[in-house]
């Protein structure tokens, strides 16, 4: 089925040939029940010959989004645009692009003129990143900009174009541009069957500890195909492609003030399924806030307790050691792979390694130390368990990766077992604890001691290696995951 429903106002506004694109009339598309069962694409293309209020551009994108597909543009679009005043905000931004393209161009027009952008792609090149920059504001398939030179130049006004007032001069380039957007294209009868979905796996192929190695990202890309999903391999500097997909799945390690979590926002508002969806990133990647939920909801975990500046007074350092003893683990809240992450033995080693923490957050964590050999980390997919892993310590370390000072690090060995393998009460206590995050992908680590079960973290973005965590489920671990991103793709309309 077409991924892209394009509505006209009138079947003659277009003119190309259709080359698998699903054309539509608005009169039709409004005139279709909500209740009827019948699979309608994610997402419409609103080609209408108006946008203004009421009018069937208006009706079209509003209708869209009550039946849970994801219209171009969106209601908040159209009436972001209805009125100068309205989209004032957004000019001196774009007008600080339009004067580094400027500085970089010469003979460029001297009088006033309008800029066409279909989806993204300007009609002179020139403006490209102002093309690109405007579409990410405004998600319209066509937009004109008045620009005047000048010193400096301005942006005069935006408006959206119809279908029906587009120049021929421009149909090669609007129908280049859909075609790129839409990543539509001609089947021959001898290649394989086009993809169903299209999903983007965000990964940094210079990062040292990737929770994903090449293996297993091929692993992916491979089973999706003989599950009718197209996979592509993307990077930062892809993010204004995100439209593109169905699906986002992040394989690069996440957090809150970094590209991850803006890739993940970004995906979900344009209406992919995004693993790690945005809430997820912002609950996992700080400890404190992990603390305080197991807590509240009385999940079994080490002592802990918060730590600032306030923390440094006599009083309230003996308070703290006495709740939990020495030694003690000391967390920056968003530290990832056991970086972040000390052990103080003593009062002056508190207070300099606390020290040293809190000059890169407000608050840290300190937590009781619980010496085991491994760590249990359950894999926990929609709110069920996936995998099972023991990680042991590094070699003469007390931390699963030992990061050295030269910038090295040594990895401790793991285990994988059977999920019937793993004693009832880890797989129940992680279970649980995932669910208190959302209904994504986590890997829940846990301390096993003669006193009971007792949750470390929870994290968003769990490692899937080849020949580690796929171990005992084989193709059957990557066939699950892409299984849950079809699954919730089909459940959007």
């Amino acid at each position: 089925m077409a991924r892209h429903l394009i509505v006209v106002d009138r079947l003659t506004d277009w003119r190309w040939p259709t080359q698998g694109l699903l054309i539509t009339d608005i009169d039709n598309y409004l005139a279709r029940s909500a209740g009827k069962k019948k699979k309608q694409p994610p997402y419409v293309i609103n080609l209408c010959r108006r946008y203004a209020y009421l009018s069937g551009g208006y009706y079209c994108s509003l209708l869209a989004e009550a039946r849970s597909q994801v219209p171009m543009p969106t209601v908040a679009d159209v009436l972001s645009l209805a009125r100068k005043s309205l989209y004032d905000f957004a000019l001196p931004e774009l007008e600080v692009r339009l004067a580094k393209t400027v500085k970089r161009h010469e003979d460029l027009p001297t009088e006033p003129f309008d800029l066409t952008v279909c989806f993204g792609q300007p009609d002179d090149a020139r403006f490209s990143r102002l093309g690109e920059d405007v579409f990410d504001m405004f998600r319209y398939p066509v937009l004109v900009l008045k620009l005047v030179p000048g010193e400096p130049w301005r942006i005069k006004s935006i408006k959206a174009m119809g279908l029906f007032q587009l120049p021929h001069e421009l149909d090669d380039l609007f129908i280049s541009a859909i075609h790129a957007y839409t990543r539509t294209r001609t089947v021959h009868a001898a290649e394989h069957p086009a993809p169903l979905y299209q999903m983007a796996i965000l990964h940094d192929p210079s990062e040292t500890l990737p929770p994903s190695d090449a293996g297993a990202l091929r692993k992916f890309a491979s089973i999706a195909r003989s599950m009718r999903m197209g996979v592509e391999l993307i990077t930062r500097k892809d993010y204004r492609r995100l439209p593109e997909f169905d699906a986002l799945f992040i394989r690069t390690t996440t957090n809150i003030d970094h590209y991850t979590y803006q890739f993940a926002r970004k995906a979900e508002q344009e209406g992919l399924i995004v693993m790690d969806d945005p809430m997820s990133i912002l609950r996992c990647t700080n400890k404190v806030y992990l603390n305080e939920l197991l807590t509240r909801h009385k999940l079994p975990t080490p002592r802990a307790a918060t730590v600032n500046r306030v923390n440094f007074k006599e009083e309230a350092l003996a308070e703290l050691e006495d709740y939990i003893g020495y030694p003690m683990i000391l967390k920056i809240p968003d530290g990832a792979f056991s970086r972040g992450v000390l052990k103080a033995e003593n009062r002056e080693q508190l207070i300099a390694r606390a020290t040293e923490l809190l000059a890169h957050s407000r608050l840290i964590l300190a937590q009781e130390y619980m010496p085991t050999r491994f760590d249990w980390r359950i894999g926990i997919l929609a709110g069920k368990p996936l995998f099972a892993c023991q990680y042991m310590m590094s070699g003469k370390h007390w931390q699963i990766v030992n990061h050295r000072p030269d910038g090295s690090f040594r990895q401790g060995d793991f285990k994988t077992y059977a999920l019937d393998d793993v004693p009832r009460e880890v797989v129940e206590v992680a279970t649980r604890a995932a669910q208190l995050v959302g209904n994504g992908l986590y890997g829940v680590d846990l301390k096993q001691t003669d006193n009971g079960v007792f949750v470390i973290e929870i994290n968003d973005n769990p490692n899937l290696d080849s020949g580690v965590e796929d171990k005992v489920l084989k193709d059957d671990l990557y066939r699950e995951i892409l299984a849950e991103f079809i699954l919730r793709i089909d459940g959007r309309v």
